[in-house]
């Protein structure tokens, strides 16, 4: 058994359980892949315990059977791209606060191979986002597990994105931005402008403007296998686009074209835990 670990950099409080992982694995013969980043953290905190890793490496050139993401939702992310199509099953734990995308605490990290024996989880396949955007360059990665974002580029003016889904047109959003996710990035930055919450296992798009400036504007939800066509316009002459957070910016009248990935990212999810407990535990819901 291989197994790939991603993390954030701050695990001072985590690393020792950290380490107690690391030598669970060792004893039990399995095979460790880390990210760099993570590595040279730790190097500083647990140094004895990284004896134990095998391989280091930044690139996605490697084969696993499974991925552990240490910290939050944003690690989460930055793992599914790390992995990005190799159908590499991702199981978050929890270092950070909200952590929405993980399924553990960390201390449940040490026991992970006994629960993973013992068939705790369960798989669930997400869809991505795909932006067809040669015009960023072949070393943009063009997929998103959370949501594509159309913001201003430092400027107060409105941004008017004509919006068309599978060739017909929907008309122009007036906002100060607009949003697709998907249905796991629906508790995200969706949630924030009003959005719907849409089970993550359902196969939907939702169009979301931000700060609307027409009341009649309302977020949309549309087949997951529709293509969707944004082209903004404005007074500035650019316009900031974002997948998860990572950001470029184009010109004004840019065709824009997103539709599914033809991969999913595999999440893994404790077999007991339901969507309903995610909402209870991590938003409140229905808690007074």
């Amino acid at each position: 058994m291989r197994i790939a670990i991603y993390g954030s950099r701050r695990q001072q409080e985590a690393a020792p359980t950290v380490a107690r992982f690391l030598e669970t694995l060792h004893s039990k013969g399995v095979e460790t892949v880390m990210h760099r980043k993570l590595y040279r953290h730790l190097l500083e905190v647990i140094p004895e315990s990284l004896t134990h890793v095998g391989t280091v490496t930044e690139t996605p050139r490697f084969t696993a059977d499974m991925a552990v993401s240490l910290g939050g939702d944003g690690t989460f992310l930055r793992t599914a791209m790390w992995v990005a199509d190799k159908q590499i099953p991702i199981v978050g734990v929890n270092t950070g606060h909200l952590g929405y995308l993980t399924s553990l605490t960390i201390g449940q990290l040490p026991s992970l191979l006994d629960m993973v024996a013992s068939d705790r989880f369960r798989i669930e396949r997400r869809s991505l986002i795909h932006l067809d955007a040669p015009f960023l360059g072949e070393h943009f990665y063009p997929y998103a597990l959370n949501e594509f974002a159309l913001t201003r580029e430092d400027t107060a003016s409105m941004i008017s994105a004509r919006v068309s889904v599978d060739g017909v047109d929907l008309g122009d959003y007036r906002a100060d931005g607009l949003l697709v996710c998907t249905s796991t990035g629906s508790t995200a930055y969706n949630l924030s402008v009003g959005g719907p919450i849409v089970q993550p296992t359902v196969d939907v798009h939702v169009i979301a403007p931000v700060a609307a400036h027409s009341l009649a504007m309302r977020p949309l939800v549309v087949d997951g296998a529709a293509e969707i066509a944004i082209v903004p316009s404005g007074r500035a002459n650019r316009v900031r686009l974002a997948l998860d957070g990572r950001s470029a910016d184009v010109d004004m009248g840019t065709r824009i074209c997103l539709s599914k990935a033809p991969f999913k990212v595999l999440v893994m999810q404790l077999a007991d835990h339901t969507f309903a407990d995610a909402l209870r535990e991590k938003l409140h819901w229905g808690i007074s």
